[in-house]
């Protein structure tokens, strides 16, 4: 069986990709597996970049196979902003509710066919041998003119779905992990793992 190291803590998003994994005899487990991985300073261009730095540095800490994400909004009417600064647009220790606060102020007067917006999602599992995968998924919806909905976190109140007639706030939690621009990605993921284990690949 194949190890994946996440370069993340949180136990939650673990379940989240063990479930859209599974099947693929796989074991995956966090950094807080391991002593002495090093923080990771998401200083990169792009979210690329700040995944394939976290990525490289777990795999080069822990020599397993290692997954990092990254993941924001983009505005079209802010020409892709907040972007890379998705958590941190009001500032480095932002909360959720000034990031939306301060998204809205930036919209305020905007008509609803300018609002579109686009949950992004760059996942990359960098392996031993020094060869990477990356895949992407995005999520459109539009920037409400007002918060609703308790669910989720982040940008969640404000990004409407049109199709649904609710906020991503609003979704059942496990139908937002079905449609959510990160199960896109990790359903590619997921074609190039079988892809692997086919036998067509022999870079892990």
């Amino acid at each position: 069986m194949k190890k994946i190291v996440l370069a993340t803590t949180n136990r939650g998003k673990l379940r989240e990709i063990e479930a859209l994994l599974s099947g693929l005899e796989i074991a995956l487990v966090t950094v807080a597996d391991y002593q002495g991985v090093p923080a990771v300073v998401e200083d990169g261009d792009s979210f690329f970049a700040n995944a394939f730095k976290k990525a490289r540095v777990v795999c080069t800490a822990t020599d397993e196979a290692a997954l990092a994400d990254d993941s924001g909004l983009e505005v079209d009417f802010l020409g892709g902003a907040p972007g890379i600064r998705s958590a941190r647009y009001a500032g480095e220790d932002a909360t959720d509710e000034e990031n939306n606060r301060m998204l809205l102020d930036a919209l305020k007067g905007v008509p609803r066919e300018k609002r579109g917006c686009a949950f992004r999602c760059v996942l990359v599992l960098y392996l031993p041998n020094g060869e990477y995968i990356t895949c992407e998924g995005t999520w459109r919806g539009e920037v409400a003119e007002t918060p609703a909905g308790s669910g989720g976190f982040g940008y969640d109140p404000i990004v409407y779905l049109p199709e649904r007639g609710l906020t991503v706030a609003q979704l059942p939690p496990r139908e937002k992990n079905r449609l959510s621009h990160r199960a896109k990605a990790l359903a590619k993921l997921r074609e190039e793992l079988l892809r692997m284990k086919s036998g067509r690949s022999a870079a892990w």
